[in-house]
């Protein structure tokens, strides 16, 4: 069992990553947020990189567990993805954890430390393989349309949700990201 210092340790670097990226945040910050001293963080995660890689993959490890959730549980794959979208949704309106960690980080992709890069993409990779395959079991079953192939619609996808989240958050506005998404939900259904 994980140490529970641990997990209060970087679900405040997850929400400190959320609230300012990267290079807005320091040890001090996490430490005042857990109630914890710095030696104590540098004891579980012996630098920032560590911390921000351990969080990243934290966030992909439960992308991984919902969406094998929702392809157990829910037959329709159209029903899936608007199920992902309407998560994105609740947690705009309700600020809380307001956008993926992941496209927050990709903005700063350059200037990251490499294996903190290596994580952002290993998410971005998941997440598109799961939107595709998802597409393409829609399309198969005629509960999802697409215009080009899974691949592209797969990657169109995913920018537009992400970009959805920024945009939302720039102009405080959640009606931006319902408005943006229920659009591209749309485009994924077949005419009748």
């Amino acid at each position: 069992m994980e140490n529970n210092t641990a997990v209060r340790i970087r679900k405040a670097a997850h929400d400190l990553i959320a609230e300012r990226g990267y290079f807005g945040f320091s040890y001090a910050d996490v430490a005042e947020a857990v109630g914890i001293r710095k030696a104590s963080i540098h004891h579980h995660f012996p630098s920032k990189v560590d911390l921000v890689v351990a969080t990243l993959k934290e966030h992909r490890e439960k992308l991984v567990e919902a969406a094998g959730n929702l392809d157990s549980t829910i037959e329709n794959p159209l029903q899936r993805i608007e199920l992902y979208v309407q998560y994105w949704a609740e947690c705009v309106k309700s600020s809380n954890r307001p956008i993926c960690i992941a496209a927050l980080l990709s903005a700063e992709l350059p200037a990251l430390p490499e294996e903190i890069q290596i994580e952002v993409r290993l998410h971005f990779k998941y997440l598109v393989s799961w939107i595709k395959s998802t597409l393409k079991a829609g399309a198969r079953r005629g509960d999802i349309h697409l215009e080009h192939s899974a691949e592209v619609e797969a990657q169109s996808f995913v920018a537009l949700v992400h970009g959805a989240m920024i945009s939302a958050r720039a102009l405080a506005s959640a009606d931006i990201f319902n408005s943006v998404t229920k659009c591209a939900l749309g485009r994924l259904r077949p005419s009748k």
